[in-house]
């Protein structure tokens, strides 16, 4: 048995998650980056007896677009399937079910799954500097029962999850990162984009059609020269407060 962590994790708060969790499952695992480009994971091909942590943040209730793609040209068969989704204490609406579509169509077997918090990635007021100490102890338990379970052979035979068909309409965001002055055309945010709407002769050219809103081009800037435009961060933070603004829990489901 080999234990493989596959995660789209563009700002780092869904591969802290899935770190977490991953580490208090077993000792030793291989990571399988999902925003890199240059990784064809259609290599990718388990066995049965293999065990596949999956984690993902959701974007207006959905699967990143980028990350549909990739796990739907992976080849499970029969690999047990743990589902990470992770949120900015708003909502998941329909991704678990969005995703475990997605992994049953590549030949997984989806046996738990897990709803996690993680600062959001464009407002980072909400849901700041989590997952905290609080989550972190959640995510280890969660971990431990997880894979007592697996390896009692107590799973489910059918994985019961929230969300539902059809799946919640989400046409992006329209806070699109832009180049400001400071912008030395070092070309990292073009290399480090996972869906390649930056150009790498010119980053101050954005692709916004190609744009998912992930603000990994933000994250990796050494000269913090990329950002959204505040007015529009100010109106969607107004409008996301009361959502946001009471803490969430994380949830298992087994």
């Amino acid at each position: 048995m080999a234990v493989y962590e596959i995660v789209f994790s563009p700002t780092g708060g869904t591969q802290k998650v899935s770190g977490l969790f991953t580490r208090s499952f077993c000792q030793e695992s291989t990571q399988i980056n999902l925003v890199r480009r240059d990784v064809d994971v259609s290599v990718f091909s388990f066995r049965p007896e293999d065990i596949c942590i999956v984690s993902v943040p959701s974007y207006g209730g959905r699967v990143p677009s980028a990350a549909v793609s990739r796990l739907g040209r992976i080849k499970g068969n029969g690999a047990k399937a743990v589902l990470i989704v992770v949120y900015g204490n708003r909502d998941y609406d329909d991704t678990f079910a969005e995703l475990k579509e997605i992994l049953e169509n590549s030949g997984f077997s989806c046996a738990a799954a897990v709803a996690a918090v993680a600062e959001h990635s464009i407002m980072r007021q909400f849901a700041s500097g989590r997952p905290d100490i609080r989550d972190e102890e959640e995510l280890f338990r969660f971990a431990e029962v997880i894979r007592d379970h697996i390896e009692s052979g107590t799973l489910s035979a059918s994985l019961k999850i929230p969300g539902g068909r059809p799946y919640r309409e989400f046409s992006g965001v329209p806070m699109k990162p832009r180049t400001g002055r400071s912008c030395n055309q070092c070309g990292i945010c073009a290399k480090e984009c996972p869906v390649d709407a930056i150009l790498s002769e010119n980053s101050f050219q954005t692709d916004t059609a190609k744009c998912i809103s992930c603000m990994r081009c933000i994250t990796v800037c050494p000269k913090n020269a990329r950002s959204v435009s505040k007015a529009l961060l100010t109106a969607g933070s107004m409008k996301m407060k009361k959502e946001c603004s009471k803490r969430k829990g994380n949830e298992l489901f087994i």
